[in-house]
């Protein structure tokens, strides 16, 4: 494909606010004023809505935005079905849902030439993708760029989480630059390709069946903290110009499907709406924490949040509670909660957990810091302490897990996983 790229830059638009209404043009003039579907669209543009939500939800929740295209997104061939490669979609029926806790170290490097789409590998998931209820927990590498390919999501968003390498996600919107320590949001149906400017990748993804993810409400926190609207940056308008085919990959039903376009379907010289993709930093999260004794729910460090999944960030922070076991305490809890580790090390492991690896503790499933992390913290010296050389992430849902075959297969999974509670032995007077 001979691609001609206009105003492709590198990094997000200056413009942010998780949930607002933007626009973003990369040639003047190209958005209408005052209306979204005038008779004959500026520049000889089509206009086309994306909506992400029912066109009657209420105004609040409502998703959608407007897209001044070269070409419609209807002009394309019949999608054919295609190989799913190493990913699954919902419902997940390969194993059954399992109480055991899980640990994995980090998957194999993948086969020369592995592009984003082809490395995504499916750890499992709950819910219906066709009923749009549920969400996947995916892990992605690559080493190759998407050349001459676009994917799409019509199951869900994509909440996608660097842990090594940048990823460079050129959007129908505009490019969006994403390194280990951002996130980035792709909304259902956007579609979007891959290039990798540090030569390789790999990372995790939240796939969002259900309702979009929003910020969570604040209640006694009150008007500021955790994740600012502002932080939350969009892209700035782009459009390339192709002269050859482009395979146009569809997710749908949980199955990949294909179609050969005689053009990139990213050519939208301008746009307006709030149905958009987002570029956060997770560094940027204010923490909020005790400063007496005990310390917070980890409900209290989540960054986005859905009916369906919550997407939980552990960013740098001070533990300053006094009498307090300082490290997540032990607990049992109604919520199935995924781990990753982006870099350094978390708190409540002491080894085991590494970066581009992953923990499961499902529904009811007993977990908590492991012996050595326990013995350690109950001799510390409670003094102001900073925990800023780990960053990770947890992607919680209300449903069980249930993983596929190929993740509880995986020579990657830890089979001694339940080893890091021996020794936590009784201390009760008799």
């Amino acid at each position: 494909m001979g691609t001609e790229t206009r105003d492709m830059g590198e990094a997000a638009g200056s413009a942010g606010g998780f949930g607002n209404q933007h626009s973003s043009e990369a040639v003047a003039g190209a958005l209408p004023l005052g209306r979204n579907s005038p008779q004959r669209a500026p520049l000889g543009l089509y206009a086309e809505q994306l909506s992400g939500t029912a066109f009657t939800e209420p105004r609040a929740t409502n998703r959608r935005s407007w897209l001044y295209r070269i070409r419609p997104s209807a002009a394309h061939p019949p999608f054919l079905r295609i190989g799913n490669g190493e990913l699954r979609g919902a419902p997940f029926a390969e194993r059954e849902p399992d109480p055991n806790r899980m640990r994995w170290d980090p998957l194999p490097e993948p086969p020369a030439g592995t592009d984003f789409v082809a490395g995504l590998w499916t750890l499992g998931g709950n819910g219906d993708a066709r009923g749009r209820t549920g969400m996947a927990v995916h892990l992605y590498r690559a080493n190759a760029p998407m050349t001459d390919r676009v994917f799409g999501n019509a199951d869900g968003e994509l909440l996608i989480v660097p842990e090594r390498g940048t990823l460079l996600v050129h959007t129908e919107f505009g490019p969006l630059r994403a390194g280990p320590g951002h996130m980035v949001l792709i909304p259902r149906g956007v579609r979007f390709r891959v290039e990798l400017p540090d030569g390789a990748a790999r990372g995790y993804v939240c796939e969002n069946y259900g309702e979009p993810f929003e910020l969570p409400e604040l209640g006694p926190i009150g008007a500021n903290g955790l994740a600012a609207a502002r932080d939350f940056l969009v892209p700035a308008a782009a459009y390339e110009e192709a002269a050859g085919p482009v395979e146009v990959i569809n997710k749908f039903g949980g199955s990949l499907w294909a179609a050969r376009y005689d053009h990139s379907p990213l050519d939208v010289v301008a746009w307006h709406g709030n149905h958009v993709p987002y570029l956060y930093d997770l560094r940027r999260f204010n923490v909020i924490g005790s400063v007496s004794f005990d310390h917070p729910d980890p409900s209290i460090f989540t960054v986005l949040t859905a009916p369906g999944a919550d997407f939980v960030v552990f960013a740098p922070r001070w533990l300053v509670g006094e009498d307090t076991f300082r490290p997540p305490y032990f607990h049992r809890n109604v919520m199935s909660e995924y781990m990753g580790l982006i870099e350094g090390a978390y708190d409540a492991k002491a080894e085991g957990f590494v970066p581009g690896g992953g923990s499961l503790h499902n529904m009811m499933s007993a977990h908590g810091p492991d012996r050595e992390t326990f013995q350690r913290a109950g001799a510390a010296e409670l003094k102001p302490q900073k925990i800023d050389d780990g960053l990770a992430i947890m992607f919680e849902t209300r449903w069980p897990l249930t993983l596929t075959e190929q993740a509880w297969s995986t020579p990657s999974r830890q089979r001694a996983y339940d080893e890091v509670w021996e020794g936590l032995n009784s201390h009760f007077p008799s």
